[in-house]
């Protein structure tokens, strides 16, 4: 399965680690476009002069590692295409682009269901899509979430709870369901 993964679900490192470590496990294929790693590039300036290169650099690694996964734009499928948020409509144009079944985003005001049914699309919560994994693959998606904790710990030289990492990623079902 692709899913393409919108900007808010790839600015907040824990969660795009997570959502990245699930994908190298086989579970989904991840997708993007130049535009929406631009969105998160300057959506990082916003926790200080450093966040954007840091951005760009994180942005650099995973175009490494998953070369195939930006999609590019396709001339004139934009013009076609309507959402609440025009400013959102790129989105929804690659993942048409990219031949994607989903889009894992958390503004589901800008993505309407039916919208995106026309476009033989759905539409998921970054928590709902990890449950989905989860329920799945519950192996992959617990190694997964344990490699990102085991990082995150390393990283912040703490014995971070993996309830709470989780909660602060937005993904508070996820947490319950591992935590359980």
């Amino acid at each position: 399965m692709k899913a393409l993964l919108d900007a808010c679900v790839l600015y907040p490192t824990v969660l795009r680690e997570i959502l990245l470590a699930v994908a190298g496990r086989g579970l989904f294929t991840p997708l993007w476009s130049a535009r929406i790693l631009e969105e998160w590039a300057r959506a990082a300036r916003k926790i200080g002069p450093t966040g954007e290169a840091q951005a760009r650099a994180e942005i650099a690694l995973i175009r490494a590692a998953w070369p195939g996964a930006e999609v590019p734009p396709r001339a004139g499928l934009e013009a076609r295409l309507w959402l609440p948020d025009p400013a959102d409509v790129h989105v929804l144009a690659a993942a048409i682009a990219g031949n994607a079944g989903l889009v894992v985003t958390f503004n589901a005001r800008d993505f309407p269901r039916n919208v995106l049914a026309e476009e033989g699309l759905a539409r998921l919560g970054p928590d709902e899509f990890l449950m989905e994994c989860w329920l799945a693959d519950p192996r992959a998606v617990t190694g997964a979430v344990g490699d990102v904790h085991a990082q995150a710990c390393r990283m912040s030289g703490e014995d971070l709870p993996l309830r709470a990492l989780l909660k602060r990623a937005r993904l508070p079902r996820l947490g319950k369901a591992l935590a359980d």
